[in-house]
């Protein structure tokens, strides 16, 4: 019998066909594999078990490792999905994937679970996981397994395998009693799952269409050890601690509202950090060359028709009619930038051309993902487009590299890169697209930057750069990109004069640097927790007489501090100073500046910081002279100069 060769790490052999992945692995460790969840089979996850029949490169998965993790937790959802049918019969089974950081199960029931509930499901799934029971793979006809289903009124799971094409083989999984739609891989057995906590309940739709009937979807998280999911417990109590939307409301930043669902609405301390950022974005784009524009909200269908939108964006539009006239609100800057390129004729001196834009942008999104202002339906991007000569496409990238780069230092962001490669549903051809591709690795090579390759994940007109934040409890989130355009100058037929007299067609960028501004807003409110650096601060100061006498004397230093362009405040309640001082610092001013009798005599001011407590005690001049260089400095860290 002609054997085949299995590979783990150094190790190499070879076998009769029809060995398990498991025991190759012990064969070619010579012990006992400990921990291992899954493995890789020449790149693809699979169960232990799973019989190898062609060489073969093996990968031992555990739940340190990613793809681990993700095993280790879709078996937790199958315990869940078990102890839910164990406790509720009636209970109708929807989807349980794991996710990033858990997984999640959906279930139809007559009335929603409650927090008792969570307690009897979690204690079942103990049970099931001390038995120990293994997870068994069976492949079935298509047709025996929507019987299998239809006879126990599954109908949500007869309705995927209906989804499925007429000849497909259908996998299920079994562990006991409980037997369920799965594609896999799982772990060998339930007592894997050494450490799992179900964390909430929400409401969720069939296949997330809110046209659909609403399912009650219970979320959890597993890990390989205790520790391990303590600390990330610990975590997620940082986070709620840090959640936007509380602290949003808490320092009336921004509220959200049944009225307009998806639409948030700035309050006046809000509005002081968001232009704060708009005049920080100013001031940096003046810098860099950019000059700033302003396009309609509203254009006709016929410009989304041509930039390719209304074939390949059209469900996350919104429409409407002027004068018999289709319409459509405006889910992207570009096609509008593009006209303004084409108002008037250019010259190659001209190239570069940036056009940034503050532009307000509308998108559907589905009910069930909005979330406060990290998933909305009307953001602002802060876009800018480049319009340049071929020669001149890996210093423009380089630039907007460096551009952003400089921006995220300003907040203390630190970021990984990932270049996004052609999506199916693509314009052009594979030529245009790897010319584009080839220039982004080319700019990404010389700035030495690390990057992870997203294969299939451009935008349908061009590959991109996408760069992801990380916050300071390590979380991602996508915000700058930079996207390399060779196609809409051809479907806007845009032009310019080159040296040789004749015309030539530019090639455009698309880039943003914070992405959605009302999602960088909450970034930064769960970032700093609410307590912002100086320069963003929506009150800077907060003037604190100790009793009735020092009123005029503390509103005189407000005034002061007002001339001088820092924004204060003066606490005339009669409060005692204690309570004063607690209710600035759970409204996250930076500075208090305590004024008693001694103050008033001397004409100084007590300064403390949120963060460091009492400071020191000086003129006002040299506070405010103190507080401009850092607000100037735009400093992460205040309170070191006074």
């Amino acid at each position: 019998m002609v054997k085949i060769s299995v590979s783990c790490g150094q190790q190499q052999g070879r076998f009769i066909p029809g060995i398990t992945a498991y025991d190759a692995i012990v064969q070619l460790s010579s012990q006992e594999p400990q921990d291992i969840l899954a493995v890789k089979v020449n790149g693809e996850v699979r169960d232990l078990n799973f019989a190898l029949h062609a060489d073969s490169k093996l990968v031992p998965l555990k739940s340190t490792d990613d793809a681990g993790r993700q095993v280790l937790r879709h078996s937790a959802a199958h315990i869940l999905a078990q102890a839910v049918k164990d406790l509720f019969p009636e209970a109708k089974l929807g989807i349980g994937p794991a996710i990033e950081d858990g997984f999640y199960y959906d279930f139809a029931v007559g009335k929603p679970f409650t927090p008792e509930d969570l307690e009897r499901i979690s204690a079942r799934m103990e049970e099931i996981i001390a038995h120990d029971l293994p997870f068994e793979r069976m492949e079935i006809e298509r047709d025996q397994a929507r019987e299998r289903f239809l006879a126990k009124k599954e109908q949500y799971k007869v309705e995927l395998i209906d989804d499925l094409p007429p000849n497909a083989a259908v996998c299920l999984y079994r562990q006991g009693n409980f037997t369920d739609l799965c594609a896999g891989p799982h772990v060998p057995s339930t007592g894997y799952v050494k450490a799992f906590k179900l964390l909430s309940i929400a409401g969720a739709y069939w296949r997330g269409d809110e046209k659909r009937e609403m399912l009650q979807r219970i979320y959890g998280t597993a890990f390989g050890t205790r520790e391990q999911l303590e600390a990330h417990l610990e975590l997620l109590a940082e986070a709620a601690r840090r959640d936007h939307r509380r602290l949003g409301r808490e320092l009336e930043l921004f509220s959200l509202h049944k009225e307009g669902p998806g639409f948030p609405f700035f309050h006046p301390k809000g509005m002081v950090l968001r232009n704060e950022l708009e005049s920080f974005w100013r001031e940096v784009h003046r810098q860099a060359g950019y000059a700033e524009i302003s396009t309609p909200t509203i254009l006709s269908q016929e410009l989304w028709e041509r930039s390719g939108h209304w074939n390949h964006y059209r469900e996350n539009m919104y429409f409407t009619q002027i004068d018999d006239r289709d319409f459509a609100i405006k889910p992207m800057n570009c096609p509008g930038g593009i006209l303004i390129y084409k108002s008037t004729t250019h010259s190659y001196r001209e190239l570069p051309l940036r056009l940034a834009e503050m532009g307000l942008v509308h998108r559907h999104e589905r009910a069930g993902v909005l979330h406060g202002l990290m998933r909305v339906r009307c953001f602002t991007q802060d876009d800018a487009h480049i319009y340049m000569l071929p020669t001149q496409i890996t210093q423009e990238i380089t630039n907007v590299i460096r551009l952003i780069d400089r921006i995220y230092n300003v907040f203390g962001f630190s970021y990984r890169v990932e270049l996004s490669t052609k999506p199916e549903n693509a314009m052009g051809s594979d030529e245009i697209w790897e010319e584009a591709i080839a220039a982004l690795e080319i700019a990404l090579a010389g700035e030495g930057m690390d990057y992870k390759i997203n294969e299939g994940d451009g935008a349908f007109y061009g590959p991109k750069i996408d760069f992801h934040l990380q916050d300071c409890l390590g979380r991602d989130w996508q915000c700058g990109t930079i996207q390399l355009d060779f196609l809409m100058p051809e479907r806007f037929d845009l032009e310019y004069t080159g040296p040789d007299g004749e015309r030539h067609r530019p090639v455009m960028i698309h880039r943003t640097c914070l992405g959605s501004l009302e999602r960088f807003i909450g970034i930064l409110i769960e970032h700093y927790a609410g307590a912002f650096p100086t320069w963003l601060a929506p009150i800077q100061v907060r003037v604190l007489p100790i009793t009735d006498r020092q009123t005029t004397y503390a509103n005189e230093a407000v005034c002061q501090l007002q001339r001088s362009g820092i924004r204060a405040e003066v606490d005339e309640r009669n409060e005692k100073i204690g309570y004063k001082i607690r209710d600035a610092q759970l409204q996250k001013i930076p500075y208090m500046l305590v004024v008693g009798e001694r103050e008033v005599k001397a004409g100084t001011v007590a300064i403390r910081h949120r963060d460091r407590g009492a400071r020191s005690t000086m003129s006002l001049d040299a506070f405010v002279n103190g507080i401009l260089t850092e607000i100037s400095g735009r400093k992460i860290e205040g309170g070191d100069w006074c």
